[in-house]
């Protein structure tokens, strides 16, 4: 296999454009909504409708794995024999709800096509993506083109409720799925015109504190002065983790936060993103953040903490003279590289331990976390899926760090010790998660095409999973 273009594949995959959106819309008829239990049998009908499209490409061992919630499909090909690297394909079949319903223009689940773009729930989150791969090996397949990679599957049903079934999955069968890299086609790129891979996705550490005041409620009147107010001690410590500056003043937070190298700030800076964007995507008067950094930097690359809800006391129309037993707020950090959720934890826990009153009892309760991922942008997976973006888009793929999280990327470097290349071709106006969600057919079309690229080049002919590179900046 060596590492010229592999035309005939991509004729055919242009020949067969009908029949890959055809395909797309009758997985999307499927609701496979994770998150709702009356939908457990299309949960199942979902898994086995990617199971049966997979054995008919060749795959052996090919399984609904049933967990603790929604089944797993796995399988593999590994015609490519020992020699060649094993690339572990993760995707997720499972949607988000629809709701609300009278938001839609048509249908979630009548896949319908308006314009250059194909509506309906999972059309780019991530069903499109999933299809997209699908297709690029029917085209290889069809065009007499040889995997030059042993492939491996992974593709779940929770991905939008946690993927809580995952860990222990991977655990018991960590053999089972070992592979040299993981693609992970739950990703997207800036613009239509405009290629782009995310290598970094910062962690997450969510807490919820309850600070308990009085027995019961009392009347402000009687008792203000007297007891101490839980709300009131409750937004002192809130105010007291991050000063004016936008730094986090938790004890130790920054001591494990790697320094942004001036090679990435340079390529961070290369996107189109500046503080004109910023403020009309958010519709804020102003911007506010950590000193030195710019807003792509803050929101991708530096750690933050943010209150992410409040309650306590009367929150009714009119008047009520109270002063509140109890109040909670939740609370949220996004963690860079070498970050720990429980060093993080431990640092909260300090905190509170120092500045809480003996006035009120306080609890701290851990809701999520996990650890930032960062792959190495000269890794020979990241190579190989920059070559395919410009073989397709014929332009060089901007490089992106990302300040949201995807769980699964962390749990597959800690149980399966490997890095992911993060390849799919969802867009920013694609309206995840919200009414009308669509898939622009153009990029889901190239898509199909960089797919096919990718395999190529993914052998031990192109930049090869194994061989020499800059070691990855593991998290």
């Amino acid at each position: 296999m060596n590492s010229t273009v592999p035309e005939p594949a991509l004729e055919i995959a242009r020949s067969r454009r009908e029949h890959a959106l055809s395909e797309l819309r009758e997985l999307l008829r499927i609701p496979s909504v994770s998150a709702q239990p009356e939908r457990r049998a299309d949960m199942q009908r979902a898994a086995e409708w990617i199971a049966a499209r997979f054995r008919a490409l060749g795959f052996s061992g090919v399984e609904v794995i049933a967990t603790g919630g929604h089944p797993v499909v796995a399988g593999e090909r590994t015609e490519a024999g020992a020699g060649a690297p094993t690339l572990l394909f993760y995707g997720h079949y499972d949607v988000q709800p629809p709701d609300p319903l009278g938001e839609w223009v048509s249908p979630p689940f009548e896949p319908q096509v308006r314009g250059e773009n194909l509506h309906a729930r999972g059309a780019s989150d991530m069903k499109g993506q999933l299809v997209a791969f699908l297709a690029a090996l029917e085209a290889m397949r069809q065009a007499g083109t040889p995997l030059p990679v042993n492939l491996k599957l992974l593709v779940e049903g929770e991905e939008e409720v946690g993927s809580a079934s995952l860990p222990p999955l991977l655990r018991s069968q960590r053999e089972r799925f070992a592979c040299d890299y993981c693609l992970n086609s739950d990703a997207g790129i800036l613009a239509p015109d405009q290629p782009s891979l995310t290598y970094g996705l910062r962690g997450l550490a969510y807490f919820e504190l309850r600070v308990q005041g009085p027995s019961h409620d009392l009347h402000s009147g009687s008792f203000g002065g007297a007891v101490d107010n839980p709300v009131q001690v409750l937004f002192r410590l809130l105010a007291g983790m991050k000063d004016e500056r936008g730094r986090v003043t938790l004890p130790g937070f920054y001591d494990r936060v790697r320094p942004l190298p001036d090679d990435e700030r340079a390529e961070l800076a290369k996107l189109p993103d500046d503080e004109a964007w910023w403020l009309e995507a958010s519709g804020a008067p102003a911007l506010f953040g950590e000193e030195g950094y710019s807003p792509r930097e803050r929101a991708a690359c530096r750690p933050t903490l943010d209150v992410n809800g409040v309650s306590g006391g009367f929150e009714g129309e009119g008047s009520k003279t109270v002063l509140p037993a109890r109040a909670m707020a939740k609370f949220s950090m996004r963690l860079v590289p070498d970050q720990d959720p429980e060093e993080v934890r431990q640092s909260v826990l300090a905190y509170l331990k120092r500045e809480a009153p003996p006035t009120v009892t306080w609890e701290l309760i851990q809701m999520a976390g996990f650890k930032a991922s960062l792959t190495g942008r000269d890794t020979p997976g990241v190579r190989a899926a920059a070559t395919a973006l410009e073989r397709v888009w014929g332009k060089r793929p901007l490089f992106s760090r990302t300040g949201g999280s995807v769980p699964v990327v962390g749990q597959i470097r800690e149980l399966l010790g490997v890095d992911s290349v993060l390849l799919g071709f969802g867009l920013p106006d694609d309206n995840l998660h919200a009414p009308n969600e669509k898939l622009h057919l153009p990029t889901f079309h190239r898509g199909i095409e960089a797919y096919i690229h990718f395999l190529h080049l993914a052998g031990p002919a192109g930049p090869a999973l194994k061989g020499s590179a800059t070691p990855s900046d593991n998290v």
